[in-house]
């Protein structure tokens, strides 16, 4: 169970919460403040750091990742993966927004604000640029972080498993076609090694090693399994932090250097994000999805594959463009944004299931 879910099973509880996990939030900003901190102390450490990536993806990052869905992905049980057939709505929720709407609406609001509102003030030889980053990270949902936006907010880990393996399928054939079609290039350079080695870092090696540790404790009993996912919680939000650490360590040259166009960059990433989440998880109330369903369901689609999108920036713009800076905008702010998200999945809980209760 991770920090957080432990934090409302002990309020449901009347438990009492340790400072650690009442002031939480307290903490990611800290984490935030720190990493550019120390990105601007001893930026030789970072920067070597920074260099440990294959095909855009950063080793350390990923290692971190590991420890936080790990935990996550012992939860699932292949014996009950048929189960996940019943959530054929949330499903096709996840697929037409992540798809259908996602791509053209981060299109629309691109246009809207980096090309008219905030015009004035960026440099114009870099607009059609910034609008490319944008759209970029649009058409690429997540693969990795959405085992922890559902495991943070108690989501149903079959199902989180068999949505990210099919939009990871659907990647493979519709990223290139669309954002081909968004940006109007003839040819988008698909960066095949990222999108593999993504997949078998953050889906195949975590969950055969998360499978096999699972098995060895239910061979203990389940009393054992139970025990050992309550002791290893901890560590998933640990990791979190110190990925946030990483991240903004490594941009934070570029956060102090260019303040305003970051600012400017996130507002139409932040619309984007709360509308999509808003709207899957409307959506999986209205058709009467479970909650710990629907959860994953909007999140996949609120968050994004930044690799994906950092890598293709960097290889169609170049490494210093404004398509591959708006890329990396999203990677900053979508931590905070989502660990929010996150929060408004967890205590919205009641007002969700009493919308099922009148519908039923």
């Amino acid at each position: 169970m991770s920090a957080q879910c432990e934090v409302t099973a002990k309020v449901a509880a009347g438990a009492p919460i340790s400072f650690f996990e009442r002031y939480l939030t307290v903490w990611v900003f800290l984490c935030i403040f720190a990493g550019i901190v120390l990105g601007q102390i001893a930026p030789g450490v970072f920067q070597t750091l920074g260099r440990l990536e294959i095909a855009q993806v950063n080793l350390p990052v990923g290692v971190l990742i590991w420890v936080m869905i790990i935990p996550m992905l012992m939860k699932i049980d292949f014996g009950a993966l048929h189960e996940v057939r019943e959530q054929k709505h949330s499903m096709a929720i996840t697929l037409v927004v992540n798809w259908a709407i996602k791509p053209f609406t981060m299109a629309a609001l691109g246009w809207i604000f980096i090309r008219h509102v905030f015009a004035p003030w960026l440099p114009a030889e870099q607009i059609d640029s910034y609008i490319a980053g944008l759209i970029l990270l649009g058409a690429a949902p997540c693969t990795a972080m959405v085992f922890v936006w559902s495991n943070l907010c108690r989501g149903n880990a079959n199902f989180t498993l068999t949505q990210v393996a099919l939009n990871d399928l659907i990647m493979v054939f519709a990223f290139a076609p669309i954002v081909a079609l968004l940006l109007g290039v003839s040819s988008i350079p698909v960066p095949w090694d990222t999108l593999f080695l993504s997949v078998v870092m953050y889906i195949v090696i975590p969950l055969a090693i998360a499978q096999f540790i699972r098995k060895r404790l239910l061979a203990r009993g389940r009393a054992a399994f139970d025990a050992a996912l309550t002791r290893i919680g901890p560590f998933s939000i640990m990791a979190l932090l110190a990925t946030l650490v990483l991240l903004f360590s490594f941009q934070g040259g570029t956060i102090i250097a260019q303040p305003g166009i970051i600012a400017m960059l996130a507002v139409p990433i932040l619309l984007q994000t709360l509308l999509i989440a808003g709207l899957g998880y409307v959506l999986n109330r209205g058709l009467r999805v479970r909650h710990d369903v629907a959860g994953p369901s909007t999140m996949i689609g609120a968050s994004n594959f930044f690799e994906l999108a950092v890598a293709v920036a960097i290889v169609l713009y170049g490494f210093d463009s404004g398509a591959a800076l708006a890329t990396v905008v999203g990677v900053l702010i979508e931590v905070p944004v989502m660990l929010w998200l996150v929060r408004t999945v967890n205590t919205s809980k009641a007002w969700y299931e009493r919308g099922l209760q009148r519908a039923g």
